[in-house]
């Protein structure tokens, strides 16, 4: 290789850390660069001198553990703030509060044990709050306080043990909610009060043993609800009524013996993943099954949908289970009690629909086989 082209490979190489956006910490540019992407190992101290102009911040993958309440002033039009995969352990009081054009603050894997009170200003227009992969042990209601017009709010991996009731109660907007793979044991009954707007809930690979009942009557535009990995042996009847455009619901690998929910007249098209829990096959699921088929509810991973009881038909998917043994051993048996919830008017019988239907593979990003 000649002087030209080691010239030119060392050039590239010295670019590597910081690319996308204009070279990071800040040089003088042209008016038009507007973002600043920042990813140098070796950097310990957040960059200053940043233009008014600036529309994005990105500093990831640094060793920088502490910023500077002044960091981030006179960047009026600034809408984005990556600071994902560095060594934060706090944050100043005031470090967002003068920004009125933030839209997106992206905190992933820090080392953030808790955040200051009311970490943005009363006029916030913040849509987008992620700290997944941090340390917080509780979350405090002050914290989203003046986050009205927030929409995702990801608390995935942390150390969540309990939520205080109400804690999201001023999130009119929010549509999508994570608290997945912390160690939450239950939900206080109103943890989803104040969000009417909610679409999307994922509670997977928590500690969940039990939910109270009208837990999700508070979020009736909910439409897909992840559940799985968790410690369910039972939900209440009336847990899902009042979900009338639940879309997809994952219950997989929990300690689910049997289901009798009833869901909402609305849902017209539903998708359940049940697989992964020892089902009792009995006449009660014999009669949740033919709820299904009445329904048209789709199953995915119905191969992993395994009786787990009684001995005979242990191993058995529970399709097959209730096309013959199931239907054989309960046909005659005084106790099989009706579908827990009667099938809407106009839609076909069991004998007319079939079974319910085999879905696989699982949608892409959600639950897999």
């Amino acid at each position: 290789m000649g002087r030209l082209g080691i010239a030119l490979l060392a050039a590239l190489m010295s670019s590597l850390p910081c690319w996308l956006g204009a070279p990071c910490p800040p040089v003088p540019t042209s008016s038009n660069i507007t973002q600043f992407v920042c990813t140098s190992p070796s950097l310990s101290s957040f960059p200053t001198g940043f233009p008014e102009e600036t529309l994005m911040i990105s500093v990831e993958f640094t060793n920088l553990s502490s910023i500077g309440p002044d960091a981030l002033q006179k960047l009026p039009n600034l809408r984005e703030l990556h600071l994902s995969k560095n060594q934060l352990r706090s944050l100043p009081g005031s470090l967002f509060r003068d920004l009125p054009a933030l839209r997106v603050l992206d905190l992933t894997n820090n080392l953030l044990e808790g955040l200051p009170p009311e970490i943005v200003d009363s006029h916030s227009p913040l849509q987008h709050l992620v700290l997944n992969g941090n340390r917080l042990g509780a979350l405090e209601p002050a914290w989203f306080q003046t986050l009205r017009e927030l929409e995702w709010l990801d608390v995935s991996n942390n150390r969540l043990q309990a939520l205080p009731p109400n804690c999201f109660q001023n999130l009119s907007s929010l549509k999508s909610l994570d608290l997945s793979h912390n160690h939450l044991g239950r939900l206080a009954p109103e943890l989803l009060a104040g969000l009417p707007s909610l679409e999307r809930l994922n509670l997977e690979g928590n500690q969940l043993h039990s939910i109270v009942e009208h837990t999700f009557d508070l979020v009736p535009h909910l439409r897909y609800l992840f559940l799985q990995h968790n410690n369910l042996s039972s939900l209440p009847a009336q847990l899902f009524g009042k979900l009338g455009q639940l879309a997809l619901l994952d219950l997989s690998n929990n300690t689910l013996t049997s289901l009798a929910p009833c869901f909402s007249e609305q849902n017209l098209t539903l998708e359940l993943d049940l697989s992964r829990n020892p089902w009792a096959c009995d006449c009660t699921m014999l009669a949740f099954m033919r709820w299904v088929a009445g329904r048209s509810v789709g199953l995915y991973t119905l191969q992993h949908t395994l009786c787990g009881t009684p001995e005979n038909l242990k191993g058995r998917t529970v399709a097959a289970a209730a096309k013959d043994a199931l239907v054989a051993s309960c046909s005659a048996a005084p106790t099989e009690r009706p579908s827990p919830c009667s099938l809407p008017r106009g839609h076909a019988s069991p004998a007319e629909r079939g079974w319910p239907r085999w879905q696989h593979p699982a949608p892409s990003g959600q639950p897999a086989s």
